[in-house]
């Protein structure tokens, strides 16, 4: 197959939570991949596009709708093809049900051993080439870890596996920077707008593992489930903090409407 996207991993994917034939965040999907498209020069029509995606969505109602845009074909070597004629794959699938112990109580999160490679070029996107993630994702097969924490090469902390990470720290929400690595996902921009205009001071910035080892209170986020409390990460335990429910309030109706706990 001629394709770049399955050759070389050139293109770009959003995975669309939809409920009732109605994404939830999807301007900011669109905004990313119109990032992503720019970054990378792929052609992006996303009045198109747009118009694909809520057709597509009706007929799904419930589900997750992964959007794949790519290259498209082109010759044999890593050359680009001028012009290029992107390819658009648009995916249905149930949405995943994870255990509502999740957001109640809070997870374990696994110590990955794969370091991210740091490059500045790709850092935030969502890109086609998810093999370290594979990877790191191959390290634990025990189901008592919801998800796993990756570093880059220096020891900071940049996401999870398919997470964004935060840490409360005197109450501060923290989470790190992505100017070299790791995933801008979209519940993260949300949470970040959110906390803001609740009066959160709230920080981007290099986390080091020290830091998190250290911190207050731990989450992670994505925008299939919301907000997971974490727990345990290597030796540290933590109470699900005060911080971390009140998030879970704000975003509360992008996570179904389920109950939030709030104390």
């Amino acid at each position: 197959m001629a394709d770049r996207g399955l050759a070389y991993g050139d293109g770009l994917f959003e995975t669309i939570k939809v409920r009732h034939g109605q994404a939830a965040l999807l301007e900011r999907h669109l905004a990313r991949l119109a990032d992503g498209c720019q970054r990378l020069s792929i052609p992006c029509d996303l009045t198109l596009l747009t118009s694909e995606l809520q057709a597509f969505m009706q007929q799904l109602g419930d589900g997750v709708c992964k959007l794949i845009i790519t290259r498209g074909a082109g010759q044999r070597g890593y050359a680009m093809p001028d012009p290029c004629t992107p390819q658009r794959i648009l995916q249905a699938s149930a949405l995943p049900q994870w255990p509502a112990v999740y957001a109640e109580q809070g997870v374990q999160l696994f110590n990955c051993q794969l370091r991210l490679a740091q490059q500045p070029l790709l850092a935030g996107l969502k890109h086609l080439n998810r093999l370290e993630q594979v990877l790191a994702r191959a390290e634990w097969q025990d189901p008592a870890y919801a998800e796993g924490v990756l570093l880059d090469a220096q020891e900071r902390v940049i996401d999870c596996v398919f997470s964004n990470i935060f840490i409360v720290q005197q109450q501060q929400l923290l989470t790190p920077s992505l100017h070299a690595a790791g995933v801008a996902g979209v519940m993260r921009a949300e949470l970040l707008q959110r906390a803001e205009n609740a009066g959160i001071n709230v920080v981007v910035r290099d986390i080091t593992l020290q830091q998190l080892l250290q911190a207050d209170e731990v989450f992670t986020c994505n925008s299939l489930y919301g907000i997971w409390p974490v727990r345990h990460y290597r030796t540290q335990h933590w109470s699900v903090g005060s911080m971390t429910r009140k998030l879970q309030y704000l975003i509360n109706d992008l996570v179904d409407g389920s109950p939030c706990y709030v104390s």
